[in-house]
C-alpha cells in the first residue's frame, strides 16, 4: 500500500516505508528459499508438460511472530521477500555500465516492493499479476515441502492440508497445485485434480462484477504458460462433465465456463475457485444469499451442497480490551473479566443497563475517548473538537459504493440549516472521515477532494462556530481506527444496500458503544436482529427496492427536481461555493448523480437518509436513552466474535478440531 498524505485537499500518495527501522518481530529464514518461475515456454514430451526457458526470482522466507492472548503457544505468519537469483552482472559492470549491471537484480525483487501496485497500467498489470503468483508458488512449494519433511509422502496430502482462498487474489494457487504435483511429484492429471479439490476452499467478498478479479488470456499466457495450459484443462473437464448433465441448457456452458469468451478472452478467477473448491462461503447472511441467487446461481444449481454462510466477526482482544481500556474497565468491573475470550458474556450487560451508576459509567467512558481524540485532532490536524458533540465517523476505504458521497450531502444539509436558523438549538457535531482511495480510482480521490474543500469553508465559517465540524484524518490506519472507534457515537454504515458483502467496521462501532446508522446491508441485516430496532437507525431502499428500481428505469434527476433541499446542495457544488477558486471542479461528479445514472442510488437514499439523521439528533438529546442503547448494542455484539467465525470455519469448512498446546 501507500502513505496518504492531503496536499491542498487532494489525496497524495508516497511510499510506506514500513520496514524504515527494521522489524523486531520477525525472523529472516536464510535457508528457507524457493525458486519462482515466469515466462518460457511448454514443451511436451508425449503427454507430459515441461515448462521451460523460464526466468527464476528466489523467494526468501521470514516468519512474523502472531503471539496469541493468554496461551503459551505462539504462531508466525510466513511472509516472503524477492530475490534476484543473480545479484549483479559482472561483466556489465567491469565494462562501467553500472546501472545495467544491477538492472535484472531490481526487475526481480520489484515483485515484493510495493503491496498492491497500481494496475491503471499494462505493467501495473503484469506486476500485479507476477505479484500474485509469486506469493501464491512460494507458499504452496513451502507447504508441500514441509508436509513431506513430516509425513515423507504426498498421498495422505489431502487429509492433512486445508488451503482457503481468501478472495480471488491466490487463486492461482490451484493450478500452481496442480502442477506442482504432475510436473514435479508425478502425480497423474486425475489423481492431482482429485487432491486439489479436497484441499482448497473458497471465500467471497463481493458480488460486484467489475471486482471480480479476471485476466487475459494473452497475459496470463505469457508470464503463466503452464497454469494457462492447466486452467484450460480444467475448464474442458467441467464444461464436457456439464453437458453431460445438462445436455439441453446450450447456455449455461458459456454462463460458466471459467474462460469468459465475450470480453476479449478472459480467465474468470472467481469462476475457477468455485469450480475447484470443496466450499465456498460468503461472509454475512444478506451477502450469502445473494451470491446463489445472482452472482454464482448457475453454480448453486449444479453444486447445490457446496455453498454456506459464515458471517464475519472481529477480536474482542484488539477491538475492545486493548483499543477500549476505559470502557473495558467499565465492564470488568460489572460482569467480569473473561469475556475476552467469551464473547457472549456481554449478554450479562442487559441486567446494568436501567442502572443509572452503570450508564453514567458507560457515558464517561465514552467521554474519556473523545476528549482523547479531541486532543489528537488538535495537535495533529489542527480542529478543535468539542467532546460533548456528537462524534459522526465513517472510517473506511473511500469508493462510490461506500458512498462517503452522500454523507457530504448531508454534512451540506445541515450546513445550510444551521446558516438559515444559527440561533437554534442544534446538536453539535464533528462529522470524521478517513480512508484511502486506490491510486488509480479518479471519483474516489475526488470525493476526498470535496470532503477537504466542505471541511475548508465550514470549519471557518463564524456562524457555525461548534455547531458542526469537519474533519478527514489522513493516511487511516489500524492504529488510528484504534483511537477512532472508541470515541465514536455514530457509525455510517450506509452502503447501497446489496453492495457491502459484510463489514467489520460495524461490529467494531457497535462493540465499542457507537449507534449505527445503515442500510440493510452487509452485516448490518443480522446486527439489527441482534440488537433491536429501537437500537440502531436504518434507512434507504433495500437490496429488492434497489434492484426494482434499476429495472423499471432509475431516474436520478426525478429526485432531484422534487426535493428543494438536494436541489440546493448539488446546486452548491456544481457552481463552486466550496471551491471558488475552481468553480467548475465537481461539475462532473455532480453530473454523475443527476444526468449519468446515480449508479450507486445516492439520490435515491438521500431524503430517508437525512431523516434518519434528524431521529438520530433527536436521541442524542436524551443522553441517558442514548446511552442505554450504546448499552444495548455493547450487550449483543456477542455472536460477531471472530472466535464464533473461525470455530466455524473448522467444523464446517477445514474440517479441523483445536489443538491444546
Amino acid at each position: 500500500m501507500f502513505k496518504q498524505n492531503i496536499v491542498d485537499g487532494r489525496q497524495k500518495e508516497s511510499p510506506d516505508y514500513w520496514l524504515e527501522y527494521g522489524n523486531p518481530w520477525e525472523f529472516k529464514r536464510h535457508n528457507t528459499r524457493y525458486k519462482v518461475r515466469f515466462g518460457g515456454r511448454i514443451q511436451q514430451e508425449g503427454k507430459r508438460s515441461r515448462w521451460v526457458e523460464t526466468e527464476e526470482i528466489l523467494a526468501v522466507a521470514y516468519d512474523q511472530i502472531i503471539p496469541g492472548y493468554d496461551t503459551d503457544a505462539t504462531n508466525t505468519l510466513r511472509l516472503w521477500s524477492a530475490q534476484a537469483s543473480s545479484e549483479i552482472n559482472l561483466g556489465k559492470f567491469n565494462q562501467g555500465d553500472y546501472f545495467a549491471a544491477v538492472e535484472d537484480k531490481n526487475h526481480s525483487e520489484n515483485v515484493s516492493r510495493v503491496l498492491y501496485p497500481d494496475d491503471s497500467t499494462y505493467s501495473g498489470r503484469e506486476l500485479r499479476l507476477r505479484q500474485e503468483y509469486f506469493l501464491v508458488s512460494s507458499t504452496i512449494q513451502d507447504i508441500l515441502s514441509r508436509h513431506h519433511q513430516l509425513h515423507k509422502t504426498y498421498a495422505n496430502l489431502a487429509d492433512k492440508i486445508a488451503i482457503h482462498l481468501n478472495d480471488t487474489h491466490p487463486v492461482l494457487s490451484i493450478p500452481e497445485l496442480m502442477r506442482l504435483l504432475i510436473d514435479e511429484h508425478k502425480f497423474s492429471w486425475d489423481e492431482a485434480f482429485e487432491v486439489t479439490c479436497q484441499v482448497f476452499s473458497y471465500t467471497n467478498h463481493t458480488l460486484m462484477s467489475e471486482a471480480l478479479e479476471t485476466w487475459p488470456v494473452d497475459m496470463l499466457g505469457k508470464i503463466l504458460p503452464r497454469h494457462l495450459q492447466i486452467i484450460f484443462e480444467i475448464n474442458d473437464y467441467f464444461l464436457k462433465t456439464l453437458q453431460e448433465q445438462y445436455p439441453n441448457d446450450t447456455g449455461l456452458l458459456s454462463r460458466t465456463s471459467i474462460i469468459d469468451e465475450s470480453n476479449g478472452r478472459r480467465v474468470r478467477m472467481a469462476w475457477l475457485a468455485v469450480v475447484i473448491s470443496h466450499k465456498v462461503n460468503g461472509v454475512s447472511e444478506l451477502h450469502s444469499n445473494l451470491m446463489v441467487q445472482s452472482l454464482f446461481a448457475d453454480f448453486a444449481k449444479i453444486f447445490p451442497t457446496r455453498f454456506c454462510n459464515v458471517t464475519n466477526g472481529v477480536t474482542p482482544r484488539r477491538w475492545l480490551a486493548l483499543a477500549n481500556h476505559p470502557l473495558s474497565g467499565v465492564l470488568d468491573q460489572n460482569i467480569g473479566r473473561t469475556w475476552r475470550t467469551d464473547l457472549s458474556q456481554l449478554s450479562e450487560l442487559e441486567q446494568h443497563i436501567d442502572f443509572p451508576t452503570v450508564n453514567k459509567a458507560v457515558r464517561e467512558a465514552k467521554l474519556l475517548n473523545k476528549k482523547r481524540l479531541s486532543v489528537w485532532l488538535a495537535m495533529h490536524l489542527n480542529v478543535v473538537a468539542n467532546p460533548k458533540a456528537l462524534f459522526d465517523v465513517q472510517i473506511k476505504r473511500i469508493h462510490e459504493y461506500k458512498r462517503q458521497l452522500m454523507n457530504v450531502l448531508h454534512v451540506i444539509t445541515h450546513y445550510n440549516r444551521i446558516k438559515a436558523d444559527p440561533t437554534a438549538d442544534w446538536v453539535p457535531r464533528v462529522k470524521i472521515f478517513a480512508g484511502k482511495a486506490a491510486s488509480a480510482y479518479y471519483m474516489a480521490k475526488h470525493i476526498i477532494h470535496l470532503i477537504n474543500d466542505v471541511a475548508k469553508v465550514i470549519n471557518t465559517d463564524p456562524v457555525i462556530g461548534d455547531k458542526l465540524k469537519v474533519v478527514f484524518i489522513p493516511n487511516y490506519s489500524v492504529s488510528l481506527a484504534q483511537m477512532i472507534i472508541p470515541a465514536a457515537d455514530l457509525s455510517e454504515q450506509i452502503s447501497t444496500a446489496g453492495t457491502e458483502a459484510s463489514g467489520t467496521s460495524n461490529m467494531k462501532f457497535a462493540l465499542n458503544g457507537a449507534l449505527t446508522i445503515g442500510t440493510l446491508d452487509g452485516a448490518n441485516v443480522e446486527m439489527l436482529e441482534h440488537v433491536g430496532a429501537e437500537n440502531i437507525f436504518i434507512f434507504g431502499n433495500t437490496t429488492e427496492e434497489v434492484e426494482a428500481l434499476r429495472r423499471q428505469g432509475y431516474q436520478p434527476r426525478e429526485y432531484y427536481e422534487q426535493d428543494e433541499e438536494l436541489r440546493q446542495v448539488l446546486t452548491q457544488i456544481a457552481t463552486g461555493l466550496f471551491n471558488p477558486d475552481e468553480p467548475g471542479r465537481y461539475r462532473d461528479l455532480v453530473d454523475s448523480l443527476i444526468n449519468f445514472g446515480d449508479h450507486y442510488q445516492v439520490l435515491a437514499d438521500y431524503r430517508s437518509y437525512v431523516d434518519c439523521q434528524d431521529k438520530v439528533d433527536d436521541l442524542y438529546r436524551q443522553q441517558e436513552k442514548w446511552t442505554s442503547a450504546a448499552m444495548h448494542n455493547i450487550a449483543n455484539m456477542g455472536y460477531f466474535s471472530s472466535d464464533r467465525t473461525i470455530k466455524e470455519y473448522a467444523d464446517t469448512i477445514w474440517h479441523i478440531d483445536p489443538v491444546r498446546l
